[in-house]
């Protein structure tokens, strides 16, 4: 059997249950089975830092395209709230759709996103949590799963870019704003929408 280049980071997990948002309609070990099948190295882009990359695959799950364009249709369906991914983060304000409320399709792509085994393990430091992959060798940990129609990288939200500036210890990765990208992903955010 061949060993595990890729390993799911738990702050991805939020993706495999019933309450976090943009969930993956597959089992949660079989899918990153499924992706250490599909992962080669040259396969690999580059993202916002040089401890980020990504990796696009064909969608082999029954998961939906979460990102909407805003039209008037839909428009009168958007909602806002202060959220937080998970215990440690403060809340943050986001708008979404609400998922009951539109049917989606299935995404053509997901966009996986890697972080090197080093930055998970200086996040993790940070925040007092458990490294439960510290002790084995792995290439990358998957800490979340885009799904899109696009096979390449939709700019991240910036309310995530903010988050990313906090530090470490407040759930970012500590990386300074990058006002072009920044102001890239304000346009494409200000017409288009998360469903949740």
């Amino acid at each position: 059997m061949q060993a595990k280049r890729l390993v799911l980071d738990p702050f991805c997990y939020r993706q495999f249950g019933k309450q976090g948002s943009q969930q993956i309609l597959y089992e949660r070990e079989k899918f990153v089975e499924k992706v250490n099948e599909l992962y080669k190295s040259e396969d690999l882009k580059d993202g916002y830092a040089p401890f980020c990359k990504h990796i696009f695959i064909e969608n082999f799950t029954e998961t939906p395209n979460y990102i909407l364009k805003i039209t008037q249709e839909n428009e009168h369906l958007i909602r806002t709230a202060y959220k937080a991914r998970n215990e440690r983060e403060l809340p943050v304000l986001t708008r979404f759709i609400p998922a009951e409320s539109i049917q989606l399709q299935k995404a053509k792509y997901l966009d996986i996103i890697l972080y090197s085994k080093e930055q998970i393990t200086k996040e993790n430091k940070s925040q007092g949590v458990e490294d439960i992959h510290g002790a084995i060798d792995y290439d990358f940990g998957i800490i979340s799963i885009k799904p899109q129609d696009e096979n390449s990288e939709i700019p991240m939200l910036p309310i995530t870019s903010m988050r990313n500036s906090l530090g470490t210890k407040e759930g970012g990765s500590g990386v300074e704003i990058n006002r072009e990208e920044y102001l890239k992903s304000v346009d494409f955010w200000s017409k288009h929408i998360l469903v949740e």
